[in-house]
């Protein structure tokens, strides 16, 4: 059975996006879920922030290789569940698809840990809803 693919998209495809991307591909490996997620974003940083490591490296999660993404229609084509944070697809992807907003999602500047309970909170939720 091949992986479902998930795509996270946040506006610089370096923090909201990658935190989600990287927490559900853990836990796939670590459960045997047959899901694979990507991290991707319209205007994307040039690296990911050293605070956004920080975060991610403190749960065990290294992204210090990790280079952000341009968000792209046949990236989102190939997907089969799309998550966006913030960020208007619909010029990406075909009228009848649906793309789930989580726009909402507290900013990661303002407080990581905020973040990454909304966020792996809602990555747990989606997983469970896909198997």
């Amino acid at each position: 059975m091949s992986a479902k693919k998930i795509a996270f998209v946040c506006l610089h495809g370096s923090a909201k996006s990658l935190i989600a991307a990287e927490y559900l591909n853990r836990c796939a490996r670590e459960r045997n879920l047959p899901l694979s997620a990507t991290t991707s974003g319209p205007a994307p940083d040039p690296e990911v922030p050293p605070h956004v490591i920080d975060g991610l490296l403190r749960r065990g999660i290294d992204t210090r290789q990790s280079r952000p993404a341009m968000v792209s229609a046949d990236a989102l084509a190939q997907a089969d569940h799309i998550v966006s944070f913030g960020c208007d697809l619909e010029r990406l992807v075909p009228p009848a698809r649906l793309i789930e907003r989580w726009d909402e999602c507290p900013a990661v500047d303002d407080d990581f840990d905020v973040a990454w309970e909304f966020i792996t909170g809602r990555v747990e939720r989606l997983m469970r809803s896909q198997q």
